[in-house]
Parts: C-alpha cells; structure tokens; sequence
C-alpha cells in the first residue's frame, strides 16, 4: 500500500474517458461504476470502494460515471442495470459485475487484482487455525498481524471474537473498548458489540443447562425460554435462539 499516495477517484465523462480510464488501466487495475445519484445501491457501492480507495490509496482507480450525464458511455457499454462495476485492465475489460457489492465482496474483487493487505492473509490463516481448534496458533498469526499492520482494525476485532469463544470477556471487553469508534461501528463490530450484550445478559440468567431442563419441563414457561434465547444469542447459535422468541410470539 502506498501511504503517500492520495487516493484516486475521479468522475469520468465521455471527453475525459480514454485518459482516465483505458490509458491508466495499463498501469493500475480501474474499477468504473455505472451509476445513478438517485439510486441508493449505487450510492452504498460508491461509498464502499471509495473506502477501499483510501485504504490503497494509489493502489487502483475507481472511476464514477453518471448515466444519466453520460448517455453515450451508458450505451457504449450496454449498461442495462445499476450499479454496473467494470474493471479495466491493460486497456480491456476483464470483468463486470452487477447490482450493489459489499465491502468485503469488493475486498475478494480487488484482491483477485493484487490489492491486498498481507495482514488479511494472516487474518484468513488464523481464522482456519481458529475453526480448526487450534486457537493458540490462531492468536499468534493475529500477533503477528497486528505488529504488521497497526492500523488494520479488523485483526484487533478478529482477536475480540477469539476472545469471546474461548470466555475471555473481559479480555473481550478490553480490546474492544480500545478501538477506535469507526471501527466499533462496521458490521463487524456491531455484531461484536451485540454478542458482548447478550453474554453480559445470559450471566445473570440460570444457564444453558438448566434453563434447557426448565423448559422441557414447563413448555409454557415463557420467561426462561426468553433467559435460554439470550443465552443461545450469547454463544452464537441465533437459530435455535430465535426459535425460543418464536415459540413465545406465537
């Protein structure tokens, strides 16, 4: 990654679309999003790669064209959907994808062109070790990630989740506090967030065991079927957690 770069980002129009687009395309892979301002799927895919575009600032181009401004390049490139994302590479086409792409989709995309950070390498061997049993060494790759690569705040949230399923919640707590708020508010962190909630909840509550027990023993019993979806929220298993809620709506 370049850090001293700015990140590219430019709107592209029909005049300035052979500079722009085919001719930096020999030397940077240049994602193009067909795109409508009235569109809210188009605004989110701009808004992701444009984030994308700050963390590889200098790494690849992400060229914007309204249709709706630009008719001719709509029809030259039989633009039929937005969002449209076509990647550019050594003045051709290689590869189109439509409809709204996610950040983590995009990640997978610009990856396939050698945008990268080697600290997600290291966060895809940990989370194997990690699903494989072998949390240790899953923790040492995250280490190693994060004195990498300081500023990817996805390896800290990774080292949060470890924590949380092997009971560290405090240790949990801990590191998750220390993060920066942007961070703390990505999906990822949202769904963290949420799952330190529900095990902070499902303390206070009898347990899994005995609320199990409870409530086959009193199917009616409404309130640990509730204290049991928490705890069952708390271990990840949403579910059969949610098959307590639905049992007790009905």
């Amino acid at each position: 990654m370049s850090t001293e770069d700015k990140p590219l980002i430019f709107e592209v129009s029909q005049n300035n679309f052979e500079d722009l687009v085919i001719h930096n395309s020999s030397h940077l892979p240049v994602l193009v999003e067909f795109m409508g301002i009235w569109s809210e799927p188009c605004i989110k895919t701009e808004y992701a790669i444009a984030e994308l575009a700050k963390e590889f600032p200098g790494d690849f181009i992400f060229a914007k064209i309204d249709i709706d401004e630009q008719d001719e390049l709509k029809q030259q490139f039989s633009i039929t959907n937005v969002p449209t994302l076509v990647v550019f590479k050594d003045g051709k086409e290689v590869q189109r994808e439509e409809g709204e792409l996610q950040l983590e989709e995009l990640r997978i995309l610009l990856k396939h062109y050698g945008v990268f950070r080697e600290s997600d390498e290291l966060r895809d061997q940990a989370r194997e070790k990690h699903m494989a049993g072998d949390t240790q060494s899953a923790i040492m790759l995250l280490t190693q990630a994060i004195s990498s690569d300081p500023n990817n705040v996805r390896v800290a949230l990774d080292m949060v989740q470890i924590f949380l399923d092997i009971g560290e919640i405090e240790q949990a707590q801990e590191l998750f506090d220390r993060l920066p708020e942007s961070a703390q508010k990505t999906d990822i962190g949202l769904s963290i967030s949420t799952q330190i909630n529900f095990i902070r909840l499902a303390q206070n509550t009898a347990g899994v065991a005995s609320l199990q027990a409870q409530v086959l023993k009193s199917p009616d019993d409404y309130q640990a079927r509730f204290d049991l979806a928490v705890c069952l929220f708390a271990q990840h298993d949403i579910e059969q957690g949610m098959e307590m809620l639905f049992f007790i709506q009905e």
